[in-house]
């Protein structure tokens, strides 16, 4: 009790950290009222138990449960500058694909844009994050990041001998956007022991043309639920493999949110990716 005492006493300092813009940001102290506009963000910041500093979010920032209270300022592209104002937040923590911060940078409001696609990303996001709460490495970044680590390779250990190399198919939302490899759910993927069918060379999460599905024939589909009903209707697709052979994981709207979302449940994405390759290509 005395601990918590004295580290209430503890003086505030200055910190300073280089967003995804590459633009530094300096604030007097670690700020104690945070908007946050993109869900992996506002789960990083309740994973370093710090949720209580949050005091508004976007529309789809949803886990835990006890964030579900606080004020809802719009979603992370078209968010309510007004509604955010009037929280008075130290630091607003969005993407870098967000067009308010100039606006709230126009403002005096302090933003930080923060928008990780691979395994890296994620890595260095939880850092910054950690900096900008003040928490130590081994209590925070360090932590989470080990856990995510340890989590993707007990979950490729999971998977049977007979599952790997198995060529998969993830839709990430409708367009179809696909995970490819260079995205951190396409290194999950490759660490799992499976075969991505979007190269590297297209980028994280390509829109892609139905018709590259067709040709490529994956043995597995995984798909997000918001996007199966479009995937019904893509040309060509009732002759893929995986189709033919029900080898589709559908996953309902909250394991969506778990595979989709680069950041702290990354360790339960794995888990999740791992049971449907184990269960469906696995099963002969």
């Amino acid at each position: 009790m005395l601990l918590l005492c004295l580290a209430g006493l503890a003086p505030a300092h200055a910190l300073q950290l280089t967003d995804d813009r590459g633009v530094s940001v300096t604030l007097a102290q670690s700020p104690q009222r945070i908007v946050s506009l993109l869900p992996s963000l506002t789960e990083t910041v309740c994973a370093m138990e710090q949720c209580h500093r949050l005091v508004g979010i976007d529309r789809y920032s949803n886990h835990p449960a006890s964030v579900k209270s606080l004020p809802v300022v719009g979603g992370g592209l078209d968010p309510n500058i007004e509604a955010i104002v009037a929280l008075k937040p130290d630091v607003v923590i969005l993407a870098t694909s967000s067009r308010a911060s100039q606006r709230l940078e126009s403002l005096g409001i302090k933003v930080v844009a923060l928008e990780p696609k691979s395994h890296a990303d994620v890595q260095r996001v939880l850092k910054k994050i950690g900096v900008l709460l003040d928490i130590p490495p081994a209590q925070g970044a360090d932590r989470l990041w080990r856990i995510i680590d340890a989590s993707v390779s007990a979950a490729a250990q999971s998977i049977p001998p007979q599952a790997r190399n198995t060529r998969v198919y993830f839709e990430v939302s409708r367009g179809p956007y696909a995970a490819g490899e260079a995205s951190f759910i396409g290194e999950t993927l490759t660490r799992l022991g499976v075969k991505n069918i979007i190269p590297a060379s297209l980028g994280p999460f390509p829109r892609i043309n139905p018709e590259f599905v067709v040709r490529a024939n994956p043995d597995l589909i995984m798909v997000g639920s918001r996007s199966m009903q479009a995937m019904a209707t893509y040309p060509g697709w009732s002759s893929i493999k995986a189709v033919k052979q029900q080898r589709i994981c559908v996953y309902g709207v909250d394991e969506s949110d778990v595979v989709v979302r680069p950041g702290p449940r990354m360790a339960e994405a794995a888990r999740i990716m791992a049971n449907c390759i184990a269960g469906k290509a696995g099963a002969g």
